[in-house]
């Protein structure tokens, strides 16, 4: 009898944890979730270790991080030289209304944010699970020490939801797909973007709003990413997002990714987690038909072949290695 408990419990377990995984993905609106306590500790070692998120000077400033050795990373390691940089953006510090107060200067901070939880219409759950707090009750980075402190360019404290859509085709040459000589596997080709931030080439996503399901954020800034990057008439982008539509569906799409990004803008108090959305159009029928180039001004935006030696924003390879698996692609 006991072993039949046993086993129905993990079976509930199982289905419990399967049904979370779906409703955290972008087409379901999450029903519960588990509580989680300011006393909560992260389980188990964190396999991802900050690169970019150590990287100075702070993007968009001339703010230099404490720095972080690689053996120092992991807040389980007692460091009392730790002296990490107090740093907010101005642009957050304004308060726009996509930004949280600094509730340490209002003296309010026990009546600040509800971490771990959905405080309001803002999502402040992490893929990662509970969270912990710090000494000043601020969400404490669960992938371990950045060198700077408080939010950067980040306008919530602790997680900061994104979705990042990625539009696929098979590079084709006379209608026929284009396999490549060394891996004998066809090639695929996704829609990038050239970040105006940075320069770097990246996936057209974006943060999610307030409120907002992440498959409206994943249509939302495909088009306002990469429509209105490309140099044509209103009424022909029009005509476009009409097209796209087309593949942004629930039956087309495959999540490939949810969790934590290694990104230049992550502190100790706030960091990028992300959805990865694959959408692909196998017959090259609807937005595979969009002949996409970069212009003379190095342009904004292309179709452009997925391979290893891709030099992306953020971890943007990760997802799209996971793209070509997905789809047996190159790599």
């Amino acid at each position: 009898m006991s072993v039949c408990i046993v086993c129905t419990a993990l079976l509930c377990w199982i289905w419990i944890r399967h049904s979370v995984c779906l409703t955290q993905s972008n087409w379901y609106k999450p029903a519960t979730y588990p509580v989680c306590h300011a006393s909560h500790h992260n389980i188990g070692n964190r396999p991802m270790i900050h690169i970019k998120a150590r990287r100075s000077p702070y993007p968009g400033s001339r703010v230099h991080r404490f720095t972080v050795p690689d053996s120092y990373v992991s807040w389980s390691l007692a460091w009392p030289e730790y002296q990490p940089v107090d740093y907010t953006a101005g642009s957050v510090q304004a308060s726009p209304e996509w930004a949280d107060p600094d509730f340490r200067k209002t003296g309010q901070s026990e009546h600040g944010p509800q971490f771990n939880a959905l405080d309001g219409k803002i999502d402040r759950r992490s893929y990662l699970g509970c969270y912990e707090l710090d000494e000043d009750k601020l969400p404490r980075n669960p992938m371990g020490r950045t060198g700077i402190t408080s939010r950067g360019l980040l306008g919530k404290w602790g997680p900061n939801h994104a979705a990042d859509p990625i539009v696929t085709r098979w590079k084709r040459e006379a209608g026929e797909k284009v396999i490549h000589e060394q891996s004998g596997k066809p090639i695929l080709q996704f829609v990038a973007i050239k970040r105006k931030d940075c320069g770097e080439w990246a996936i057209p996503g974006g943060m999610v709003d307030d409120g907002e399901l992440v498959s409206v954020t994943l249509k939302r800034e495909f088009g306002e990413e990469a429509l209105d990057s490309l140099a044509a008439s209103t009424s022909e982008k029009n005509r476009l997002r009409r097209l796209f539509q087309s593949i942004f569906s629930k039956e087309n799409s495959k999540e490939v990714y949810a969790g934590y990004v290694d990104d230049p803008r992550n502190t100790d108090n706030a960091w990028v987690e992300t959805v990865a959305v694959n959408f692909h159009d196998e017959t090259g029928d609807s937005v595979g038909q969009l002949d996409l180039h970069s212009g003379d001004d190095a342009g904004s935006v292309q179709w452009a072949d997925i391979d290893q030696s891709l030099q992306l924003y953020a971890t943007h390879s990760h997802f799209l290695k996971s793209v070509t698996e997905l789809r047996d692609a190159h790599w």
